[in-house]
Formats: structure tokens, C-alpha cells, sequence
């Protein structure tokens, strides 16, 4: 479980998060959407330990980030997986190198122990014969899937991902998101996802937090988010025409 307390972050006379608080519990897919400036990487990156605070706290399972001595904050981001927007996997690395690098730089263990590992985590997200691959020779779905490997090997008690359907076909995108939200609750794992993605917001967004010029503006289930008044939730959720019609289908059921 993530806990945030009334967190600020300014940057120069640039106040971007202003007073945030909410709480992510863990083997949920928790969703942070918004328009673009609205805080979203910067909320990320404070949940990360990149960026710390001016004000309020973070807390990892009743730890208090700011709290911790330089030795904890190491361990504590040992125990955070990150897949990113690009999947940001090294080209010159086979998959299998890819993910056995985390193995490579923060643990012990025998060759033969990171080998199984290694094929387990490719095993669970469908990439069996894959390992001699270079990320060059396999489609963006693939890559992101080695990210997601890569991001679990060390067993992480949290995961980040950053818009990880950016360029992904809708079919593609939908396998991402279903095996995001599979590996969350099979692990337990406390789970963050930016995205604009509303397919994701609508098939595995269990919680849901909506920024708005550094603010919370909303937050809830995607259950609830297209039953809400919030005018600047609204405007955001339907800003396509698909979700028009789903608006429009939902207020004529109702009446």
C-alpha cells in the first residue's frame, strides 16, 4: 500500500502538485489520468523517489519516505518495478539480457539461479522463445511485455507503469492491460499506472484518480467515473465521440 499525504511540488514559481492526497492499495490496478500538465509525471516521479516533496509525505507500507536513511531508500526502490511510455530496453541487449540486468546489478545469486528466474518472468508474460531476440527483431506488443518481465524479475512489492499502451494497436494494447492487471493480483503488488488510455480506464481501472492543474479532482472506481457529476471529469472522459455515445447510452438508460 502506497499512502500520498497533501503532497506539493513547485518548481521555481511553477507550483504543479498542490496538496495531494490518496491512497493505492495493493493487488489493484490503480489508474492516475488527466490531461497533459496536469501533474501526472510529476506526481510519478515523487512516487518513485525522484522527486521528493516540498511538502507533505509518502508513505511505503506505513514507511515514511522522507524518513528513511539513504540505505532504506536503496532497498525501498529495490523493490519498485518500472515499465516505461518507450519500454526503454537496451538495443544492444538480447530480451533475456534485458531482463536479467536488474538480477545483474542488485543481487547475488548464482548464474543459474537468474537463468530461472529470467525464464520464469518470460514464461508468465508469453515470451518462451524469445529469449536470443534483440529488441530490434520484435513488435512493440513483445517489447512491452519484455518491460513488464524486466519490471517483476526482482518480485517487486510496487509497479509503475507510464502510459504503457503509447503506440500500441487497440487489440495489443488490450492484451497489456489485461496482463498488467493479471500479474498485480497473482503477485499482490501495489500498482500505478499513467495513462489517457480510457479502454484501460474502463477495463481494469479499480481505482482511479483524476488531476486537474495539480489538484485531485476526482477519484473513484471505473464503475463510478462515468456516473459522476464532475463537470471537468466529464469533459475529459468524453472528449472522443465513442465515449459520447457511451455517455449518451448511459443518461438514456437512466431516465
Amino acid at each position: 500500500m502506497i499512502e500520498v499525504d497533501n503532497i506539493h511540488k513547485s518548481f521555481g514559481d511553477n507550483h504543479v502538485l498542490k496538496g495531494i492526497s490518496t491512497t493505492f492499495e495493493k493487488g489493484k490496478t490503480n489508474l492516475v489520468i488527466g490531461q497533459s500538465g496536469s501533474g501526472k509525471t510529476v506526481f510519478l516521479k515523487c512516487l518513485l523517489g525522484l522527486f521528493e516533496p516540498d511538502e507533505g509525505n509518502i508513505c511505503y507500507n506505513g514507511q515514511v519516505y522522507s524518513e528513511l536513511s539513504i540505505k532504506e531508500k536503496r532497498n525501498l526502490r529495490q523493490e519498485m518495478g518500472m515499465v516505461f511510455q518507450g519500454s526503454a530496453l537496451f538495443d544492444s541487449m538480447t530480451v533475456e539480457g534485458n531482463v536479467m540486468f536488474p538480477l545483474d546489478m542488485f543481487t547475488k545469486q548464482s548464474q543459474s539461479e537468474k537463468q530461472d528466474r529470467v525464464d520464469f518472468v518470460l514464461k508468465r508474460v508469453n515470451l518462451v522463445d524469445a529469449h536470443k531476440r534483440f529488441p530490434a527483431e520484435i513488435s512493440g506488443g513483445m517489447q512491452k511485455r519484455v518491460a513488464i518481465a524486466r519490471a517483476i524479475v526482482m518480485n517487486p512489492k510496487y509497479l509503475f507503469c507510464d502510459e504503457p499502451n503509447s503506440g500500441l494497436d487497440p487489440k495489443t494494447a488490450i492484451l497489456i492491460d489485461n496482463l498488467i492487471h493479471e500479474i498485480t493480483q497473482e503477485y499482490d503488488i501495489t500498482t500505478i499506472i499513467n495513462t489517457h488510455d480510457m479502454n484501460s480506464v474502463m477495463e481494469i481501472g479499480e481505482k482511479i484518480i483524476f488531476l486537474k492543474n495539480g489538484l485531485k479532482e476526482w477519484e473513484g472506481t471505473n464503475k463510478e467515473i462515468f456516473k459522476t457529476d464532475n463537470q471537468a471529469v466529464t469533459d475529459f472522459v468524453y472528449s472522443s465521440e465513442l465515449f459520447k455515445k457511451v455517455r449518451q447510452m448511459y443518461i438514456e438508460e437512466r431516465n
